[in-house]
């Protein structure tokens, strides 16, 4: 983490989730640094991949099972087993993304496209894209590539750096 002495220069964010509350955490926290003038890398990885796949972005859901955080209107919290219930998901879900759009906060592409514009570079990771099988034309334009764990981390490098999986 930064310091008085060593300024927080670099963000590099990893996202291996895809409720939404995990995949907007990741773009949050990236686009905050890009607007703070920070350098920003995205790596999304196993199932954080659907935030960047053309497919799955727009259907991004809450977890609503072993989510202990998560809260009923009047501050109750969610009985998990409720997550089983038909419909209770994609009830949960469109409930959050109209609490999202009435604050204004943008959909995942916008997201995206507001980090690269910002200078934030956004990858996916090589290994999970080989385990769903899926190409670069699976991925969202704004993607910059496929890298291997180990060239993430050597991009990530340097002082000033920090790692954040979210």
């Amino acid at each position: 983490m930064g310091t008085k002495d060593a300024p927080l220069k670099k963000i590099c964010l990893i996202c291996a989730k895809g409720a939404i509350e995990d995949v907007y955490a990741t773009l949050i926290l990236g686009n905050g640094a890009v607007m703070e003038g920070m350098e920003a890398k995205l790596f999304f990885t196993f199932f954080g991949l659907d935030a960047i796949t053309k497919k799955q972005m727009k259907k991004l859901k809450t977890a609503t099972i072993g989510n202990s955080a998560m809260r009923m209107p009047g501050g109750l919290a969610f009985p998990s087993i409720l997550g089983m219930l038909p419909g209770v998901e994609a009830g949960v879900s469109a409930m959050m993304k109209k609490q999202m759009e009435d604050l204004d906060i943008p959909a995942v592409d916008e997201f995206l496209e507001m980090i690269t514009a910002g200078g934030g570079e956004i990858y996916a990771c090589k290994l999970a894209m080989d385990m769903f099988k899926l190409s670069k034309d699976d991925l969202h334009d704004e993607v910059k590539g496929v890298l291997t764990v180990g060239e993430f981390y050597e991009m990530a490098g340097g002082e000033g750096t920090q790692i954040i999986f979210t």
